[in-house]
């Protein structure tokens, strides 16, 4: 197939789907290789920005999806704002990023972790699909693990796991208590300076 056709009938698909497209859906469908078909979706992802569309293609893990430009936010907001939108408690945050930290986390290790019990936010993160079940741990009981979804991604802007923030050191203190090393170094760093 001709780059160029190759290039509308992608543009087509992430059109219509509405959705992220896997890179080996649209192997599958034009019988093109994975490095064809990056190489045509950045030339289109050049064009729309050289064009100053509305409209950008952007990567999802190993997936592509077209998306109104963040820019024009303000703009689709007053039309878009009438149809519900996920609201997230303090507690669905919480749990939301031990999940997206620590793959394949069972309800267990979120208790663990925040102290108290999380059903009602992992119900409410399945329910937006910002979280999945991602099988059952080699544990006894054989509890089901959560992992963060492509929704996810796409809400908080990121491309993959790996753009999160890197977490901060830390380190227990002789009361068993959470030190981070950054806010120690900080703190030694100013009493050097004041001595």
């Amino acid at each position: 197939m001709e780059k160029e056709k190759a290039k509308g009938v992608i543009e087509a698909i992430l059109f219509a789907s509405g959705r992220v497209v896997k890179i080996r859906e649209i192997m599958t469908l034009l019988e093109l290789n994975s490095d064809e078909i990056i190489s045509a979706i950045g030339e289109l992802q050049k064009e729309y920005e050289s064009e100053g569309r509305g409209l950008e293609i952007v990567r999802v893990e190993d997936g592509y999806q077209l998306a109104s430009k963040k820019e024009y936010h303000e703009y689709l907001y007053p039309m878009l704002s009438k149809q519900a939108k996920p609201t997230l408690s303090q507690a669905s945050l919480e749990v939301l990023s031990i999940i997206a930290y620590n793959s394949r986390a069972t309800k267990a290790d979120v208790d663990a972790i925040r102290g108290v019990d999380s059903t009602a936010s992992i119900y409410r993160l399945l329910e937006y699909n910002l979280i999945e079940q991602a099988g059952k741990a080699d544990l006894p009981g054989k509890p089901m693990t959560y992992r963060v979804t492509d929704e996810f991604l796409k809400m908080f802007g990121l491309n993959s796991l790996k753009d999160l923030p890197e977490l901060p050191k830390y380190k227990l203190d002789s009361n068993r208590q959470i030190v981070i090393d950054e806010l120690e170094e900080s703190k030694d760093n100013n009493i050097n300076k004041k001595g």
